[in-house]
C-alpha cells in the first residue's frame, strides 16, 4: 500500500501526497530530445499514472525541450486538486543536444516564467534549482538569491535543490526553507559519480541532513545502473522474489527512509504498473540487511 509524504511540512502550505511519484524524462525522444516516438502512448502513461494514484509529477522545461510540459498539459489539464507538478531550472538545451548551465538571474527568471506559461499555472508548486558541477557562469549563492526572490514574489510555493553538495544544502538552509532535494541515488549507486562530462551528486552525502530538516528527498537515476556496477545483491533478491530489478530498487528506497519520495520514470504502461506495485513489496529482515 502506498503511504504518504508531506512536502513543506514545516511551512504554512504543506503538500501531502502519495509516496511514489513519476518522472517524465523518459517521455521525449532519444536523448531527451524532440517528440516521443508514440505520442498517444506518452499521454496514456501520464493519465494512467494519475489514475493509479500518482500525485507527484517531475518535469523540466528543458526536457525535449518543452516536450514534457506540453504532454502534461495535454494529458492532465485541468489538474486534479491533489496533483503536485514539480519542475527544474538551471539548465537549457543547445542545438547539439547538450545541457548547458542556465543559472544567471535572468536565465532563472526566464525559465520560471516559461514554466508558468507552459504548465498553465499561476504558481509553481515545487521548483528544483539544479546545480551543474561544471561550467557554472555564476556562483551558487547568486543563483540561490534569485530563487528566493522568485519565491517571495509568489511564483514558487516550495523551493528545492538538485544535484547539490552537502555544503550547498547547508548554505541554502541558512538563507531560507528548502522543501526538497533531488540527487542521484539507488541501491547500487549512492555516492557522487564523476565522468569527463558531468558530476552526479550522491544521496548518501545529504540524506541524513534531509531527514533532520524534514526535507523530502526525490532521487534521480533510480533505475539507471550504468553509473555504477550493477549490484549482484539486486540480482539475487530479484530472482528470489520473482520481481524486477526496478522493483527491488524502488522497494529499497521506500524502506531506506520515510523522507524518500521515489519518482521512477518509464514510457511503458506495463512498467508503470510494475513500479507502483513496489510499495507492496516486503523482504525478510535478512534480505533488507543484505541490500544495505
Amino acid at each position: 500500500m502506498i503511504s504518504t509524504i508531506t512536502i513543506g511540512s514545516n511551512t504554512e502550505n504543506p503538500l501531502t501526497i502519495n509516496r511514489i511519484g513519476y518522472g517524465t524524462m523518459r517521455l521525449p525522444g532519444d536523448l531527451v530530445w524532440g517528440e516521443p516516438t508514440d505520442r498517444g502512448n506518452a499521454l496514456k502513461v501520464l493519465t494512467e499514472a494519475v489514475d493509479k494514484g500518482v500525485q507527484f509529477i517531475d518535469t523540466a522545461g528543458y526536457y525535449g525541450p518543452g516536450v514534457t510540459n506540453r504532454l502534461i498539459v495535454e494529458a492532465l489539464y485541468p489538474y486534479k486538486k491533489e496533483l503536485v507538478i514539480c519542475t527544474k531550472v538551471g539548465a537549457t538545451r543547445a542545438a547539439d543536444k547538450s545541457w548547458p548551465s542556465f543559472t544567471t538571474p535572468a536565465n532563472l527568471r526566464q525559465s520560471i516564467d516559461e514554466d508558468l506559461q507552459s504548465l498553465k499555472v499561476e504558481q509553481l508548486q515545487v521548483v528544483h534549482f539544479r546545480m551543474s558541477a561544471y561550467h557554472n557562469p555564476v556562483p551558487f549563492a547568486e543563483s540561490m538569491e534569485t530563487m528566493f526572490e522568485l519565491q517571495k514574489e509568489g511564483k514558487i510555493l516550495h523551493l528545492g535543490l538538485s544535484n547539490i553538495t552537502r555544503a550547498e544544502l547547508e548554505y541554502g538552509l541558512s538563507k531560507g526553507k528548502i522543501a526538497t532535494v533531488q540527487n542521484q541515488y539507488s541501491e547500487s549507486s549512492r555516492i557522487t559519480y564523476r565522468n569527463a562530462y558531468s558530476e552526479y551528486r550522491g544521496g548518501d552525502e545529504v540524506l541524513d541532513l534531509c531527514e533532520a530538516e524534514s526535507i523530502v528527498f526525490t532521487p534521480f537515476f533510480t533505475l539507471i545502473t550504468s553509473l555504477a556496477a550493477q549490484s549482484a545483491v539486486i540480482d539475487q533478491i530479484s530472482a528470489k522474489y520473482q520481481i524486477s530489478k526496478a522493483q527491488v530498487n524502488i522497494a529499497w528506497l521506500l524502506h531506506k527512509s520515510p523522507w524518500i519520495l521515489p519518482i521512477p520514470g518509464t514510457s511503458s504502461i506495463a512498467h508503470l504498473h510494475e513500479n507502483l506495485k513496489s510499495a507492496d513489496i516486503e523482504f525478510s529482515a535478512g534480505d533488507w540487511k543484505l541490500l544495505e
